[in-house]
């Protein structure tokens, strides 16, 4: 399966996706012109790696800033990563925050509630 390897910019987050080393990493801010057309292939990735069944997978969450529009698909992000998990993978999310950031921090907590996968809150 190929990697999906995106640079970040002032607009969309910077992407890592490789399903050999069960690794889901998105980075930086969240406000596209369209978001639907930024994350759709992230959704149809992450479908495909459950296929995989991989053992374990690790999601790095390491957002500065997000829109609503991103929001909702940082929980579609959350609840496709279930169907991983109910497939058979160990599925960690670690979401990472800054000290002073308690909107990015509180935010974590929401997806928390919304999902059955485990969450890892790493201040950095």
């Amino acid at each position: 399966m190929e990697p999906i390897n995106i640079k970040g910019t002032a607009k969309t987050p910077s992407v890592n996706f490789d399903a050999d080393k069960g690794l889901i990493e998105l980075k930086g801010r969240s406000i596209p012109e369209n978001t639907i057309d930024f994350y759709n292939p992230i959704f149809d990735w992450i479908v495909a790696y459950g296929n995989l069944k991989k053992d374990k997978t690790v999601v790095n969450m390491q957002l500065e800033y997000f829109n609503s529009s991103s929001s909702k698909c940082i929980i579609e992000i959350f609840k496709k990563l279930e169907g991983v998990a109910n497939s058979g993978s160990s599925v960690q999310i670690n979401w990472f925050y800054s000290k002073d950031d308690e909107e990015i921090y509180s935010s974590g907590e929401e997806y928390k509630s919304l999902v059955k996968l485990p969450f890892n809150f790493i201040e950095i």
